[in-house]
């Protein structure tokens, strides 16, 4: 190769297409050190890599070797979605404080705009794609040029992109999402639930302003270092490559349905959680 690989993986379920990826990534995915490698670990394996999920709503949505635990999950849904977490953000005019940088709800649906203000990109999606549907202006951002260079830890999701595709009877929304960092394996199956609870969200919203029932199409992943670090190598070729080789496609995933009362159930608990946070 010259530089980088380049990858493409799909499948027609999130957890599907997740696997899908890892399995990509371990086999042509190229070896590159990174900037937090402790003396003695392997490279990383690491390409850039495009996942299609055909069908983000087919079940089963979750695969079982995700990171942490059901409750885990809808806490990063509702800190995404909801912004249950915004109130961690630092202030950028207090040198000491040393809370977070930001959180992708607030740079997607409070973008801080310096002689301009807070900005809902994401209400500017939806209100876009209501009134012009096959618009390709329909994106939100989270980089802030400004502050992002110099920050310790910049944000990794990029962009998100919406389009609305229409038939005689049928009103698709699709989603490509881009990110400049993605950690394959310890990271990405939560980004990508996460965000495809936030494609309903925007399809929800567009039917609501356009009076027009709007349904999920595919959703794109898109990342420009998508990569599993050296020092989780030997963790994932034990438990993830080897789940493969014991257990059915059945065995490793669940479906969301099943535990869907659990993860809201936990709602009460998260929001205390996130409320202690930042103080």
């Amino acid at each position: 190769m010259n530089g980088i690989p380049v990858l493409f993986a799909r499948g027609d379920s999130i957890a599907r297409a997740w696997e899908n990826s890892l399995l990509e990534l371990y086999r042509h995915g190229g070896d590159v050190a990174t900037q937090y490698d402790k003396p003695g670990d392997p490279p990383s394996k690491d390409a850039t890599m495009t996942v299609v999920v055909e069908q983000p709503l087919l079940e089963p949505m979750i695969h079982r070797d995700l990171p942490g635990g059901f409750e885990s999950l809808q806490e990063y849904v509702m800190e995404v979605c909801e912004g249950i977490k915004d109130h961690c953000i630092r202030d950028p005019e207090n040198p000491d404080d040393t809370r977070w940088e930001y959180t992708y709800h607030q740079r997607l649906f409070d973008y801080d705009v310096p002689t301009r203000g807070a900005v809902d990109q994401i209400e500017q999606v939806c209100r876009q794609l209501a009134q012009t549907p096959h618009t390709r202006r329909a994106q939100a951002v989270t980089w802030k040029v400004w502050e992002d260079r110099d920050c310790y830890d910049p944000a990794c999701l990029q962009s998100v992109w919406c389009r609305v595709t229409e038939t005689s009877d049928r009103a698709v929304l699709s989603m490509n999402v881009r990110f400049r960092s993605n950690d394959a394996y310890k990271a990405a199956f939560m980004n990508m639930f996460a965000l495809v609870q936030l494609q309903r969200k925007i399809a929800d919203r567009v039917a609501e302003l356009s009076g027009r029932t709007v349904e999920l199409g595919r959703y794109c992943h898109m990342a420009d270092s998508y990569h599993v670090y050296g020092s989780n190598l030997a963790e994932f070729e034990g438990r993830f490559l080897g789940a493969i080789e014991r257990r059915t496609f059945e065995q490793r995933t669940i479906r969301y349905e099943d535990v869907r009362d659990i993860m809201e159930e936990a709602r009460p608990a998260i929001l205390e959680k996130a409320q202690q946070m930042g103080r």
